[in-house]
Parts: C-alpha cells; structure tokens; sequence
C-alpha cells in the first residue's frame, strides 16, 4: 500500500460535498444541448469583455510573468497578448481579463458571483494541455464550463458567503479546482485531495467590494481563484498531494465551525446543467447585476428628464433585497470600483447622458457635478416582490424600479422591469446584442484578419466545437 493509501485508510469518510462535487466532475454525463448552446455563448461573450479590458492599462498591468521575463515556449497563451506563461499564471491573466469590466456573465442567488470567471482556469489548462498533445476541443472546454458553472452556481443558491465576509470567488476557487483537476485526468479521489485544500484556504475577505476600502482588487480577485485553483489541481495530480477529507466538517478546524458559522452548506438541487441554462448574461451595460434593470428604466427615462434635471425633487429607486444591502451608496464614491458597484451612480448617468459605458465610471465623468446632484436626490427602497421573484427558482428575476418627481408638475412614469435582456426568457432578444458586443469588442483591440476568422468559426457551431482548443485560442494571439 503506498503511503498516501495509507494516510488515506486512517483517516475519515471524505465530507459528502467532497464526493458528490467528484462524483459529478469525474462521472456526470452532460446532454444538455441548451447548455451547450448557452455555453458556446458564454465563452464568445467572456473572450469578448477580455479584449474589451485590454483598454485599459491597470488591467494591462496585471497581464505578466509573477517573476519579469519568466515566460514559457508553449504555454498557456493570454487572449489578446503574446504571452506564453505556465497554466496557473496564465489562468490568473485571463480570469482577471475576463472579470476586469463587470461585464461577463452572472449568477444571483443567496450568493452572488460570475460562473464564467471559471474560464480562466479552464482556457489557461486547455491550451497548455493541447499544446502538449493532450487533445481537448472547443466541446470538451465547454462541458468542463458547464460543470463550473454547475458547482458554483448550485453552491450559490443556498449558502451565503457574504453574510460571513466572504467574498464569492471562494466558489470560482472551488469549482475551478474541480474541473481542472479533472483536465489534468485526475480521478475521483485526486478531485477530493484537491476540492478539499481549496477548502483548507479560507476564503478572501469582502473588503476590497465595499467602502471605504473599494479598490480594483475585485477586478483581479476571480484571477487570483483560478491561479490557485490551477496549482491544488497540479499539486493533487502531478505530486499526488494528500486530501483532508472532513475539511469542512471536523470541529473547531474545519471549514464549516472556522468560516461558516458552524453551519454545513444546504443544496436546492441535485449538480446537472441548470445554472448554465439560466446564466445571466450582462450585454447592454457594465453594470453590478442587481442594477441591469434599474439602468434599463433610467434608460427609458432619459428623454422624459434630460432637459429637466433641475426640476427633479426626489426620485425613487425600487430593488431588490441584495440590492438594497450591496450596491446602495450614499457620500463621496473614490473610484471606479466605487462607482460601478453604486447603483445611484448607474441610474444618475444614463438619465443624464442616455447611455452606461465602462468609461463612464471614471474620474472624467464622474467630476460632472450633476451626477452627485441626482444621487443625492435619490430613495432606494427594497420592493419585497422583487425580492420574493429573486429567489424564485422558476422565476431568478433582478426587478427594480425608477420614479422620478419633479418640484412642479406631475412625477414621471414608473417604469418597472422584472429582469434584464440578459436574462433566459429574453434569450431570443439578448442574443443578437450579445453577438453584436463580441464583434465590437474584438474589432476594439485584433486585426481585421483575426476578427473575420473568430466570427467566421463562431457562426458554425459544429466547426467550433470540434476545434482543438490550441488552434481557437491561437486565432485571440497578438
């Protein structure tokens, strides 16, 4: 017996959540051809906001070696760059690329999050892998993405990390630890060794998504989770790194008594494809997702308030209860990360400007005195339908509401809206814009000729699929 077999024999029965998240990653068959379509969507739209971060140089500057000029011959590449990098640093670049905008895909629950910030691991293994004759296909990728989203987004829908102070790419850490380990061929046991050290690190702080310490750590966190989740997957299939199978449960130590509150973790639904078949999409706004809708209504009220800005007494804004509790913000906003999780901020500008851009949370716009003239003008209030829709398994609405008063005269319409164009049952609507913001976002940064060919094979889906994974990311090199 080897030494690991035999540090294994003296210890407990993994933690039940250990196994089913191994069972699922190493035995789940999925046949979802909706999941499958929304994922090839997923990825399009999570390669497109990467290469719309490239604009922006503190994003820019986290794309490196963690040592200068530590560079591999065929690594892991970056989209959008001409790095070559060992797979965990690469996941890093490419999940903080991904995540850097606000602007990827979301997941809203008891816990709140963005499933695709897992691509970063998944992109980084998948290119190294294949370029080492380890095939994997655009179809492969996409059912390792499934799964992401899966643990994550199942994770969320009952367990709260927030409440505790946690911040939710302990999830993106989690299931990213899973699938790669898997990518690396690990079996089951190999995902528990793994899943369960991602355990083992605790989980980061909020404090870098609230006042008065917002700062663009938040941009770079879901990197950060899937470099670390990439090197528990090395660690437990290349160098057969032991587990601790009751790192959740074993008193006083474990996950659930140290950061939980002494709670274990509760489930709605048995791992299979739902979260991927209802993600959220964010295509029209960089906007935190409790407030897509809320700037959808101020969009609509902008011709009716542009030129009355002054007449404005009170306007109220109706939302959610996560909302209210996360994205309420009152007094001076420091920066980006301040403003683009403010949603007084997101409702001021478009009902000043008629639009929401990236560019619109910095320091050049938000020096328009009349942004801060609104916000303080402005009631948020919790709407307990919407909260009630929210959680609604059927329903995973984000509703809110805007109503604008004026000093003379009567008040605005309410404009109310249930959930955003991103949301499934706008699938048929939200589409064409999500294709539209791919296409713009690369012709911001590639060449022409890279341009034509991504779109040319992504309008194929079966060409797509059936790609190696080496030669699709190769098409994102600089």
């Amino acid at each position: 017996m080897s030494e690991h077999n035999i540090r294994s024999a003296q210890r407990p029965e993994p933690d039940q959540p250990l196994i089913d998240i191994a069972d699922y990653v190493t035995g789940y068959r999925i046949d979802s051809d909706e999941a499958y379509r929304t994922a090839r969507y997923m990825l399009m739209d999570s390669l497109g906001c990467a290469m719309l971060a490239m604009k922006f140089p503190q994003c820019v500057k986290q794309l490196a070696p963690i040592v200068p000029g530590a560079t591999l011959t065929g690594g892991a590449r970056v989209p959008g760059t001409s790095l070559q990098l060992d797979p965990a640093q690469a996941a890093f670049c490419i999940g903080t690329q991904i995540r850097w905008l606000d602007f990827n895909d979301t997941w809203l629950a008891a816990e709140w999050g963005h499933p695709s910030d897992n691509l970063g691991a998944i992109l980084a293994l998948a290119d190294y892998l294949d370029r080492r004759g380890n095939a994997i296909t655009v179809r492969d990728a996409l059912g390792y993405a499934i799964k992401a989203h899966e643990i994550q987004g199942c994770y969320a829908l009952k367990n709260s990390f927030n409440r505790v102070g946690l911040d939710h790419v302990i999830l993106v850490r989690l299931a990213s630890t899973a699938v790669a380990t898997a990518m690396l061929g690990g079996g089951r046991e190999q995902v528990i060794d793994a899943v369960s050290n991602s355990w083992i690190d605790g989980g980061a702080l909020r404090t870098y998504r609230h006042a008065p310490n917002t700062g663009p750590r938040k941009s770079w966190a879901a990197g950060d989770a899937c470099r670390r989740a990439v090197m528990h997957a090395l660690n437990a299939v290349e160098r057969n790194e032991t587990g601790y199978p009751s790192a959740l449960s074993v008193p006083t130590w474990g996950f659930y008594d140290v950061a939980f509150g002494g709670k274990p973790f509760e489930f709605e639904r048995p791992f299979g494809s739902y979260v991927m078949e209802n993600v959220l999409f964010k295509i029209s706004y960089p906007a935190e997702f409790h407030a897509q809708t809320a700037v959808e209504c101020a969009m609509r009220l902008h011709a009716q308030v542009k030129d009355r800005l002054e007449q404005i007494e009170r306007i109220e804004i109706e939302t959610q209860e996560a909302g209210a509790r996360i994205i309420d913000k009152t007094g001076p906003l420091a920066n980006y990360a301040d403003r683009d999780h403010c949603i007084q901020y997101m409702v001021a500008v478009p009902l000043i400007f008629g639009r929401l851009t990236a560019d619109d949370y910095g320091d050049v716009v938000a020096a328009d005195p009349r942004i801060d003239a609104l916000r303080e003008k402005m009631v948020v209030i919790e709407n307990p339908q919407f909260t009630l829709d929210y959680f609604d398994p059927d329903k995973r609405y984000i509703g809110n509401s805007v109503q604008i008063f004026f000093k003379n005269g009567a008040p605005s319409e309410k404009i109310s809206i249930d959930y955003p164009i991103g949301h499934r049952k706008r699938r048929a609507e939200g589409i064409p814009v999500l294709e539209t913001k791919f296409e713009r976002a690369l012709a911001g940064h590639l060449a022409p000729a890279q341009v034509s060919a991504i779109i040319q094979v992504c309008s194929r889906p079966d060409a797509l699929e059936s790609m190696q994974m080496a030669d699709f990311l190769g098409l994102f090199t600089v």
